[in-house]
């Protein structure tokens, strides 16, 4: 039977045990730098495995640094745990680090936590060192979490807490698979022979051998050659799992910022959009901190820790100007650099300085807009996600209402939610579905109402016109269509429900052009003046502007055909003379200008035009100087 994986990761002050726990549990030592085995701290993230197969599971273990110099380096391990390992010493107790990593745990939204109290060997008494510790748990999401007493001393206590986690991830369901994966690299290294190697915590789906993928925030494309799960090579890997991916195609970038992949870059699928440099969200500050901490401010700088990296950035607030401990409020930040980020992705905030851990937050808009934020309609916005920052039917809401127009293979694309959660959240939503776009109901029959009312204002005003050019109504409406593609799906709309498109231009359906008043005297002096025996040039028929929008207006409705600049005919006239030379081209195969003209009885400036014509129409052809029919039958 197949083993549950899961991902764990240390927490905890600086000399507390925890690597030293990681090695008694797996018996493999975390840390691998010469420099952690001469300091004896751990600097970087340590990775080893823990499986219990009776318990059918298999562990991915992060060792995470506890000295307050590297905290940054924590917080990249813990990103994507599904349960953390807390270590106290019983003899230290609650310490600095221990305090600032339980609120990092809190802020990345981790739900579940053991606690192993370690050293328990060198205190007089067990019962008082839990109780201290039980202590600092009350108003913490984890004041229920499992202690369990340890000492890597006398090996007591260690197959008590892998019973402990046993039990916990037994009860754990399994990271979901969303259909979009993402690896926060945390190590990019060169093995001989192989080529780029990055590692990381694999989230939000599966990837496979031989796999398109592309490296963020650069754009770089990639494909893997292959994937290891600890040392064993796998031919896919699902969510929730330790990975390691050779990208051959990949240089490993000398140091940040440069070409190549980098620690906090991120392996992605190309559909999943791009990096932006604006982010609205929701802050928290714990209220465990102290009230003299210092609050943040508008417009300040920090560094935001995200996934496995962490990023230069200011914090803008949209009421505040600024937040203190145990306070929360909607905010923006931005970037000193582009950051493929998510909507519903949780984050770290410290201090400049990298000395304090001051706040932690939600992304709500991963591609926020400086202009827009202080706007009513995105106080609205996000005011309703950051009161369901884990709802999709909210999200999708949300965003059609404010987009008006989406993509439906587009809509919170860089989003936390799976397809399917976001199609059954269109279902329910009040939406429009027309083809690939989703539109928002209310605002579509707003447009329409508009587009209806454009068209009958150049009905009113031109009643001689056959309608509204779609060019012109395209235009019209232009400043609230979000994407090009609507005007198309509206006029298709419009021609379903009582109008009609013409050539280009679109009508009610029940419009019919007619002359304004003072055109039909002009219309009257150029029907007469056809009915004379020698057809009149257009010049001749409208010297002026008003009998030529006289004559474009009866050549629009089909009274008349307009052979050239120089001959018009009424169209009755048009079709007797058609009709004459057809029967005259049955009866005799084929006939030169000249004998058509004498048949017809009309002069040389009406039968060249006229006989163009009938081969544009496709009734005749012309061979040499002659006509013959195009269809003889």
């Amino acid at each position: 039977m197949e083993l549950k994986r899961f991902i764990l990761a240390t927490a905890g002050h600086v000399d507390h045990g925890k690597s030293a726990l990681v090695r008694a549990l797996t018996g493999t030592d975390p840390d691998r730098l010469p420099e952690e085995k001469l300091r004896g701290i751990t600097i970087e993230l340590g990775f080893a495995e823990l499986e219990l197969p009776d318990a059918l599971l298999s562990i991915g273990i992060v060792d995470v640094p506890g000295h307050e110099d590297f905290v940054k380096n924590m917080v990249a391990g813990v990103g994507s745990i599904d349960l953390a390992l807390l270590v106290v010493a019983a003899d230290d107790g609650w310490m600095p680090q221990t305090e600032e990593h339980l609120q990092i745990l809190i802020y990345l939204g981790v739900r579940r936590i053991i606690i192993a109290l370690t050293k328990i060997d060198l205190v007089e008494s067990a019962d008082a060192a839990e109780e201290k510790v039980r202590a600092q748990l009350c108003d913490t999401p984890f004041g229920d979490a499992a202690i369990v007493r340890t000492s890597i001393t006398n090996g007591s206590g260690i197959e008590e807490l892998k019973a402990q986690l046993a039990l916990e991830f037994s009860t754990l369901l399994r990271q979901r698979d969303i259909g979009k994966p993402r690896l926060a690299v945390d190590r990019a290294f060169i093995l001989r022979g192989v080529g780029t190697i990055v590692t990381g915590t694999l989230v939000g789906g599966r990837l496979r051998r031989g796999q398109a993928v592309v490296v963020q925030p650069a754009k770089i494309p990639a494909r893997i050659r292959a994937i290891q799960n600890h040392n064993r090579e796998v031919e896919e890997i699902g969510p929730g799992t330790r990975t390691a991916l050779s990208l051959p195609d990949v240089a490993v970038a000398r140091e940040k910022n440069t070409p190549g992949v980098w620690r906090g870059d991120v392996i992605a699928l190309s559909e999943f959009g791009e990096a932006s440099a604006i982010a609205d969200v929701m802050l928290s500050r714990s209220a465990r901190l102290s009230t003299k901490t210092r609050p943040i401010k508008h417009g300040g700088a920090v560094r935001i820790h995200h996934a496995s990296a962490n990023f230069g950035a200011r914090v803008f607030f949209q009421t505040n100007e600024e937040l203190r401990a145990g306070e929360t409020a909607i905010a923006q930040i931005r970037f000193e650099a582009s950051v493929f980020i998510f909507a519903g992705d949780r984050f770290v905030i410290r201090d400049a300085s990298e000395q304090n851990t001051l706040a932690g937050g939600v992304v709500l808009d991963p591609d926020g807009s400086v202009r827009n934020f202080r706007s009513a309609a995105q106080r609205e916005f996000l005011s309703k996600r950051a009161q369901a920052s884990h709802d999709a039917g909210v999200f999708v809401a949300t965003e059609i209402a404010r987009e008006r127009a989406v993509k439906g293979n587009a809509l919170l694309v860089k989003s936390s939610f799976s397809a399917d959660e976001i199609a059954e959240s269109i279902k329910r939503a009040n939406v429009i579905e027309r083809g690939e776009l989703v539109v928002d109901a209310k605002w579509w029959n707003q447009v329409l109402r508009q587009a209806e009312a454009t068209i009958d204002g150049e009905h009113r005003t031109h009643p001689n016109h056959r309608g509204l050019a779609l060019s012109e109504l395209r235009q019209a409406l232009a400043h609230v269509l979000p994407l090009p593609e609507v005007f198309d799906v509206l006029a298709s709309e419009l021609c379903r429900n009582g109008f009609v498109r013409t050539g280009e231009a679109i009508a009610r359906a029940t419009h019919r052009p007619t002359l304004p008043l003072q055109l039909q005297s002009a219309a009257r002096k150029i029907r007469d003046a056809l009915a004379s025996k020698k057809p009149p040039s257009s010049a001749e028929l409208a010297p002026d502007p008003t009998s030529r929008q006289a004559l474009r207006f009866l050549r629009d409705r089909g009274e008349l055909v307009e052979l050239s600049a120089e001959v018009v005919l009424q169209t009755e006239q048009f079709v007797k003379m058609r009709d004459a030379i057809v029967a005259f081209l049955r009866q005799n195969n084929s006939g030169t200008a000249s004998q058509l003209r004498e048949f017809l009885g009309t002069s040389r400036r009406v039968i060249i035009p006229f006989l163009e014509r009938l081969d544009r129409d496709g009734v005749t052809r012309r061979i040499a100087d002659k006509r013959v029919l195009t269809k003889p039958s």
